[in-house]
């Protein structure tokens, strides 16, 4: 099981060329099409980073001044209830919302500083 998870790690660090000489490898020695590269980059390897980001974490690193406020601010943006909500706020740094579009994300950021909050989008 070992061998696999080094195997699994080698893939995932691939560089892009590195992905496209295994993918025209395997095309032409062993008939699998290169859609299978697609898959060894979308896992993260290589660097695809440079691709545009279509999908954020809302990250709450900390309270600031005003603790209520934010607990009140993420309740109200995430649905939760009060207690679930003072949690998360107690526990930052912490995810607000994971997945999220670069507009949603960006409106929860401004809504969580505007009540004092600082936060970061990854």
């Amino acid at each position: 099981m070992a061998d696999l998870k080094q195997f699994a790690e080698q893939l995932v660090n691939l560089t892009v060329k590195e992905v496209n000489d295994l993918a025209t490898i395997l095309k032409d020695e062993y008939g699998i099409e290169p859609a299978a590269a697609a898959v060894v980059v979308a896992a993260g390897g290589g660097e695809a980073a440079s691709e545009e980001q279509t999908e954020f974490t809302v990250v709450l690193k900390e309270a600031g001044a005003s603790k209520l406020a934010v607990v009140k601010a993420v309740k109200e943006l995430t649905g939760l209830g009060l207690k679930e909500a003072k949690d998360i706020v107690d526990s930052a740094p912490a995810n607000i919302k994971e997945g999220v579009t670069k507009a949603e994300a960006e409106g929860l950021k401004k809504s969580l500083e505007e009540a004092g909050a600082v936060v970061e989008l990854k």
